[in-house]
């Protein structure tokens, strides 16, 4: 059986399946390894680094390496669209076409209604 390397063990994108929340792109890096970037966004956070302090005890455990990129919000409808917008005031703007190229590789159904724009707070 094949080892399960470090990265692989944390999935690409974990946001709440509706509503309007923070969220942040985190790239993670396992020691001697590749790295990715993963999404992260949940509407039970205040702040942007309440998400992060939530989600990097994960990486601890599993020894690797993050660094948050950024952070904004997610508008996450029933009717399988996402637009991704804003800012973080703590880790600044996530490039949000990353972000939108991760949800789209995580929700293929949702077609072109996956966007995002630099306008808003």
């Amino acid at each position: 059986m094949a080892k399960t390397s470090s990265l692989e063990r944390i999935v690409d994108v974990d946001i709440d399946p509706d509503g309007v929340f923070k969220y942040i792109l985190i790239k993670v890096k396992a020691k001697g390894s590749a790295s990715k970037l993963i999404v992260r966004g949940y509407s039970w956070a205040e702040y942007h680094a309440d998400i992060l302090d939530r989600v990097t005890a994960k990486f601890c455990e599993l020894d690797v390496d993050y660094k948050c990129l950024g952070g904004g919000r997610i508008e996450h409808k029933k009717d399988k669209s996402i637009l991704v917008y804003g800012y973080s005031m703590g880790f600044g703007r996530a490039d949000h076409s990353l972000t939108v190229g991760l949800l789209k590789a995580r929700y293929p159904d949702y077609g072109d209604k996956i966007t995002f724009q630099n306008e808003g707070y």
